[in-house]
Order: structure tokens, then sequence, then C-alpha cells
């Protein structure tokens, strides 16, 4: 395989029986209700199915590009995708394991709505006899009553299947307990599947396999309810090498809003990879045939230090995300702060973003590289940063330095900034006030 290139196509591999034989082969299954009615479901006439985001932050990350990439899988697949973004349920939050959430203002949920509509909006066609719908379910509940809430609703649940869900026992057995609100929450999860089943026919449910009680709770319902039996798919956790998940509860989340997580940083993390997670990864987020795939898992095997299939994973799912002119700003940053290209020609917000992500500092222009050596971390003292000048390895802007008194000063790239490096690989960023 050649060196990746950035791809814009979307289409399920077809050399695949049927889509669910393609969602299981790239581990997006994690946990279902029946596999063999889904098989048959989904190889059947157009379904209606829906995946909900909750407005707890301003923008979706990682865990939600999962979700939105099955439901693009599904909608490839001629199905019909219902997108809510929880304008109630935002309000209230899901338990989380460890702690309450913070709740946020009625104001600050409102306009997080928008922000996340429009993200679901960019992965999901608007076009067609299938394109997306988006729901926001605060318009079914905002007009319920609580008494209307819980006597059509809240009597088809039993309190003792509600406690033995994972994330109400967790908190239970907690020291911060759960309130009332949060505990609820499950319900509010319930009766969306219910709405939307009784006004969009729809009749299955995705998302993460941590929210598998609150996709049950759906199904549970509507069969109380209705008498019918409806679908979950829970997909699998995205985690670090060591076992950690990625989140914003987590404090690690890798943001799909380039001001949150630029595209040069969301690049980046897609290209430290480690190998043993790599051709996961490559199935999971990229619409990379079986055929392509498997011939990246050689090259892992045979030539890892190419590192061939993380710069495709890199490319592939920046360009998916942030879109080609900032996936190829992305790469020229990555390419010229190594010296493989010149700073220069990089636009000043690439280079900027590029830099927050490396130990940088502040400085005024008249500082010497030999005390950036040291604030920025790259030698550990001025004695170390002389030496290092001396023996050829430093350089500032991809210029070797070799006076010990160079200042910063006649090297100020536009916007402010500077590249010093130390050795082939070791960068630093400073920016002069």
């Amino acid at each position: 395989m050649s060196d990746p290139v950035i791809l814009t196509q979307q289409a399920n591999d077809l050399t695949f029986d049927d889509v669910w034989e393609e969602i299981s082969w790239r581990g997006l299954v994690q946990v279902s209700t029946d596999p063999t009615e889904l098989r048959e479901l989904l190889a059947g006439d157009p379904i209606t199915f829906y995946c909900g985001f909750d407005p707890t932050a301003p923008s979706l990350h990682l865990g939600n590009l999962v979700q939105l990439l099955l439901m693009r899988r599904l909608q490839l697949a001629g199905h019909h995708p219902l997108g809510l973004v929880g304008g109630s349920t935002g309000l209230i939050g899901d338990p989380r394991p460890t702690a309450e959430r913070t709740l946020n203002t009625k104001d600050v949920v409102g306009q997080w709505v928008g922000y996340l509509q429009a993200q679901v909006s960019r992965f999901l066609s608007g076009e067609g006899d299938n394109a997306v719908t988006l729901v926001n379910n605060l318009d079914w509940t905002a007009p319920l009553s609580a008494i209307d809430f819980l006597r059509d609703i809240g009597k088809y649940f039993r309190v003792g299947t509600m406690l033995k869900k994972d994330a109400v026992s967790a908190r239970l057995n907690s020291d911060a307990g759960i309130s009332y609100t949060e505990f609820s929450y499950q319900v509010l999860q319930g009766m969306d599947f219910l709405e939307l089943y009784r006004s969009y026919d729809c009749v299955l449910q995705t998302g993460g396999s941590d929210q598998w009680g609150n996709l049950t709770s759906g199904t549970d319902l509507i069969r109380k309810a209705e008498g019918e039996s409806v679908h979950a798919i829970g997909t699998p956790l995205i985690t670090n090498s060591d076992g950690t998940k990625f989140g914003k509860s987590e404090g690690n989340a890798v943001w799909l809003d380039p001001t949150l997580t630029s595209p040069y940083a969301f690049y980046q993390f897609w290209l430290n990879t480690d190998d043993a997670d790599v051709i996961s990864r490559l199935k999971v987020f990229t619409f990379l045939t079986r055929a392509e795939i498997e011939e990246l898992e050689a090259a892992v095997a045979t030539e890892p230090f190419k590192r061939l299939a993380q710069r495709t994973l890199a490319v592939a799912v920046t360009g998916l995300v942030h879109g080609r002119p900032a996936t190829e700003a992305a790469i020229q940053a990555a390419h010229a702060l190594f010296g493989q290209g010149d700073l220069a020609d990089l636009d000043e917000a690439t280079l900027e973003a590029a830099l927050r992500e490396l130990p940088n500092t502040t400085t005024a222009p008249h500082a010497t590289v030999v005390q950036l050596l040291v604030d920025t971390g790259l030698t550990g003292s001025l004695s170390e940063a002389r030496r290092a000048i001396s023996q050829g390895g430093v350089y500032l802007n991809n210029v070797k330095v070799s006076d010990e008194a160079e200042t910063i000063e006649n090297a100020v790239l536009p916007g402010g900034v500077a590249v010093l490096r130390r050795g082939k690989k070791t960068l630093a960023g400073v920016f002069v006030q």
C-alpha cells in the first residue's frame, strides 16, 4: 500500500454478505439483543433506528464518533437514522459511576443542543429517502406533567430492576450515593425509545455498551407498553492501552470541535496509536475496506517502523472529521516541525496549535536560546544547554544554533512564535511577547 491519501468517499464493503456481518467484523457490536433477529432485520426492508447524544458539553467526542460512524454505516445500508439530541436528558445527565453531575443551566443546555445537532448533521446524510431526521426529547418531555409521567411511564418500571443497572449499582455502593434525579434518567431514556417507536416506527437504538442498562430500559418499556419486541446494539468503549476510558468525564476527551481539540492535536492523537490498537481503530473509525485493512495489518507485522497503518489512520479520521484542508495543514505542520518543510509556509493558527501541544514557554524577544532550552525543559541546566549547542544538537526554526549567545529576536515567525529542537525529535514551542 502506498502512502495514505485523504479520502472522502464513504461506502460499506460489498465483500460482506450484509451490514450486520460488516459491523460485527469491525468490532462495533459489543452487546446486542438477539443477533439472529438483528441480522435479519438489518438485511431486510429499511428500518428506522436512533442514537441519542446528551448536550452535557459543547461538543461531541471520540466516543460519540463511534456511534455516528455506526449510524452512517446503517444509513448507507438503506436504513433511516434519527439523531436525537437530548434537550431534556441533557438537563439531568446519565449517572456516572463515581459522583453526581453538575447541572448546567437551561440556557447553556439549549445552546449546546444546537452545537451537537450541527455536528450530528455533518456525519449523516440529509439527502435521499433515508435522510437523517434530528429530534429533541425536550419536545415531548416538556409538555408532560409529573402526574402523567408517573402514571403513563413510571408504572412500567420496577425499582428492583432499576437498582440492578450497573451505573446505579456502582453509585449506590459509593460514598456519593445517587440522587432521585439521576436515578430517573433511565426512565427518561426508555420513554425516548417509546416515543420514537410510536412516532417514527423506530425499532432499534444504538449506544455505548456502558449505556446498556439505559438501552434495555427502552426495549423493556416498549415490550410492556406496546407488546412489541425492538432491538438495541451496544458498541465497545474506546480505551487507552491501560484500559482507561476516553471521555469528558475522565478529563481526557478528544473533541470533534476544532476549537477544543485542534486538527493538529487530533491528527497526532491517531498518529501515536499503539501497534496493538491500530488495526482495531482502522476497522471502527475508517471506511477502508477489509482488504485494505488486512494489507495494513500485514505491514504492521512486517514493517512496523514505517508506521504506515498509523499514518493511514491519522489521515483518514482527521479528513473525515475536519476535512481535507485542515488535514493537509496538520500533515504539513508535522513535517515542518521536524525539519522536513518550511515553517514559514504554515498558517499561523495551525503552527500555534501545534506548539501548544508541545512543552512551551512564553518569553521576551531578547531571551537567549540557552535560557529557553532550560525554560522549555529541553535541558536540565544552562551548562547542559551550552554543551548541547557546542555539540551541534540544537536547532531554532530548523536552523542549527552555533552561538551560545544567540537570542530568539531575529527568529520569530509570524504569529510571534518559534520552534526549538534538540536532536532529531525533541521539540518545544516558544511564544514571544
